[in-house]
């Protein structure tokens, strides 16, 4: 048997209420009790933690091969004499189908659960990338790798993450942070075990390499989630009254706004040290301190959620985000520098990438949340697509980097305003004594 507690938002266990009262709640459908009931916070059970290693081993998988783009750029450019804006165009396509298509993912795996989902991304990934390693331009590129992966890594995350945050309550955001900390864990081995393939197999049979390795790896995630109790037997879920939210609104455009500037580093600060004489592993070696700072940010950050406060927490993650471009700009190149800037960088995303899950929970609900960060993901796949291309123009254009780097420092500062005015309009309809949870008897 099962009773409802009310307790305040900010001291729910793990950082994580949910608030009867809060925006969005109604929004999505049922009461905080509601939710609540078909919530799983009254039933934790180990089983969830097999949940937690599939998606650690997915988002190590997949990641780790995407944010590995910039080791493969100036190969795969001079091969197909593209410019700089061309061949980032690959990355910013598949990053736009990742975020984009986590809207149907998401409601798919709340439909017929992760699984199917999972198995289909696998096929769509590792065919990307053996399609990949045949193509003759560009343009077929664009399709093989850009939609390929997109639609690899948009099955393989969304559907998982939320089946994660769907199995914890109380120390839900330590699960989804151990979870995703795979991101970071690929981010870091991935590149330099792209550089040293590409030395000495080239970057196409490097890409047939990534594609077995995929198969494993997607396929051990496929095995290993399950889905949650709480999904089964839910409430009908609506998202158009949650896209109809202020609150939803505010975060999508700062969604959108940050990632505009975050992806610019995942392409070319590597051939940004190039260009100061650092070589081709050290350079590589600079995206791997990146998934260093996403490792840390996603394993420390969710420590102080109850000391700082979640929604606090999730903001000073944009903000750090958005200063860390001053290191970049002011670097004259200098590696340690470089290496200063991506750590801190991948913090704040690392940090953003564990906490978002969580922070949507708090604010929407548990009910639909595999279609409300799929949603909100969207905002990302836009930013993704436009980011990278608009740096690369901007470098081609004027010859260096530096009018590539303030842009993304001025996009970055003002996604900070815009989430700071998502959180404040939560707090206006906030009821601290409305929050509720279930507790075992």
């Amino acid at each position: 048997m099962r009773r409802i507690t009310t307790l305040p938002s900010e001291a729910t266990p793990g950082g994580v209420g949910v608030d009867a009262g809060a925006p969005g709640a109604g929004a999505t459908g049922p009461s905080a009790p509601a939710r609540a009931a078909a919530g799983p916070a009254s039933h934790e059970q180990p089983r969830g933690w097999l949940v937690v290693a599939a998606t650690f081993v997915s988002t190590s998988t997949i990641f780790g091969i995407t944010y590995s783009f910039s080791t493969f750029l100036k190969s795969m450019a001079a091969e197909f004499d593209a410019d700089n804006s061309r061949t980032a165009l690959m990355f910013g396509l598949t990053i736009f189908f990742l975020f984009v298509l986590g809207l149907p993912a998401g409601k798919a795996s709340d439909r017929w659960g992760p699984r199917p989902v999972v198995l289909f991304g696998c096929v769509a990934m590792v065919s990307g990338l053996v399609l990949t390693s045949f193509v003759q331009s560009i343009a077929v590129g664009y399709v093989t790798y850009g939609f390929g992966i997109g639609v690899g890594v948009a099955c393989c995350y969304v559907p998982l993450v939320s089946q994660v945050s769907a199995w914890f309550d109380r120390r839900r955001a330590m699960a989804v942070g151990v979870a995703v900390s795979g991101i970071g864990i690929g981010t870091l081995v991935g590149p330099p075990i792209a550089a040293s393939l590409i030395e000495t197999h080239g970057w196409r049979e490097t890409y047939r390499i990534f594609a077995a390795v995929a198969l494993v790896g997607l396929l051990l995630a496929a095995v290993l989630v399950q889905r949650a109790p709480a999904v089964v037997g839910a409430p009908k879920f609506e998202l158009k009254p949650v896209l109809a939210n202020p609150v939803f609104r505010s975060m999508y455009l700062g969604g959108f706004l940050m990632t505009l500037a975050l992806f610019v580093p995942f392409v070319f600060l590597g051939p940004y040290a190039k260009e100061f004489g650092a070589s081709d592993t050290s350079a590589a070696t600079l995206t791997s301190f990146l998934g260093l700072g996403s490792l840390a940010g996603r394993l420390i950050l969710g420590l102080f959620v109850n000391r700082v406060g979640l929604l606090r927490l999730y903001q000073l993650c944009f903000a750090t985000l958005g200063a860390s471009f001053v290191l970049w700009l002011g670097s004259g190149g200098r590696y340690y520098i470089l290496a200063i800037f991506a750590f801190i960088l991948g913090t704040s995303y690392g940090g953003y990438v564990a906490l978002s899950p969580a922070a949507s929970a708090e604010l929407f609900g548990l009910n639909g949340l595999g279609s409300i960060l799929g949603a909100l993901y969207t905002a990302g796949g836009i930013g993704g697509l436009i980011g990278p291309a608009m740096a690369g123009l901007m470098i081609d254009r004027t010859g260096h980097y530096e009018s590539a780097i303030v842009a993304s420092l001025l996009l970055s500062a003002a996604s900070v305003v815009v989430l700071r005015k998502a959180i404040a309009a939560s707090k206006v309809h906030h009821r601290p004594d409305a929050s509720a949870r279930l507790t075992p008897t």
